[in-house]
């Protein structure tokens, strides 16, 4: 019965999230009466909330602790669960900006829909190449159900990894850049979000290194973090055990 139900909530709170956060630029939920200052202030403190969850239920050092707390299949879940929690009133709550910074028309316009276009397509390509892409950390609780051992994950390098070490977080940054009306809190987000990408991928890293060991650190010196600009790396493929690892950091 707590198999079912924590598969339920990871996918309503997962997958509902992220259904907000993809039509909160085209929606307001809630209009509190801000001052302008007042709003870049509110939408930081909404934006941390979400890195310090987010960032930090991954680390390892956090997982170990929960692992004395909840079996391990569960934690892949219970970490989806949180991230929608916390990621939900941060879309729900976040508020606008009067400032109009930047508004793209015409051929500008256009070049910024193709990015976007361009950012969804490799995004798909990125999650095709990791094989098993389990965003929500159901896989496990299904594998106990079905009474399958534990799988353990391979370090193989195919598709946009062999041109950026993070290519999905490449893709999330340049839909976040390609927005064509810029705003105070849309410029504020951009930032934050940004330097949250960056902070997360190296930290994400040194779990790398220490589930790949010298395949990682030979990897990480072959290929870029983030942008492509040595071109696609002919690498043989890499294997070495290890304990799954999220997608985002």
């Amino acid at each position: 019965m707590l198999d079912h139900t924590m598969i339920v909530l990871a996918v309503v709170f997962g997958v509902g999230s992220i259904g907000l956060l993809a039509v909160a630029g085209s929606l307001t939920f809630m209009r509190l009466k801000f001052s302008e200052t007042t709003v870049l202030f509110w939408d930081a403190a909404l934006s941390f909330a979400f890195f310090v969850q987010h960032s930090g239920m991954v680390r390892k050092a956090f997982r170990a602790r929960l692992a004395t707390v909840i079996p391990l299949r569960y934690q892949g879940a219970v970490y989806a669960i949180a991230s929608g929690v916390v990621l939900t009133p941060a879309v729900v709550l976040w508020q606008r900006s009067q400032t109009q910074l930047l508004v793209l028309h015409g051929s500008l316009l256009w070049v910024a829909r193709a990015c976007s276009f361009l950012a969804v397509v490799i995004f798909v390509w990125s999650i095709r190449a990791l094989r098993s892409f389990d965003p929500l950390g159901i896989g496990p609780i299904r594998d106990h159900l079905r009474g399958r051992p534990e799988r353990r994950s391979s370090f193989v390098i195919l598709g946009s990894y062999r041109w950026v070490r993070h290519p999905l977080y490449s893709c999330i940054l340049v839909l976040i850049w390609s927005n064509p009306a810029l705003t105070a809190d849309r410029l504020l987000f951009n930032l934050l979000w940004t330097g949250w990408i960056w902070v997360g991928a190296v930290l994400e890293e040194a779990d790398l290194v220490t589930d790949f060991g010298d395949a990682y650190r030979d990897y990480r010196r072959r290929v870029p973090m983030l942008i492509p600009w040595r071109g696609p790396v002919a690498l043989h493929s890499l294997q070495a055990a290890s304990d799954p690892t999220s997608p985002m950091a």
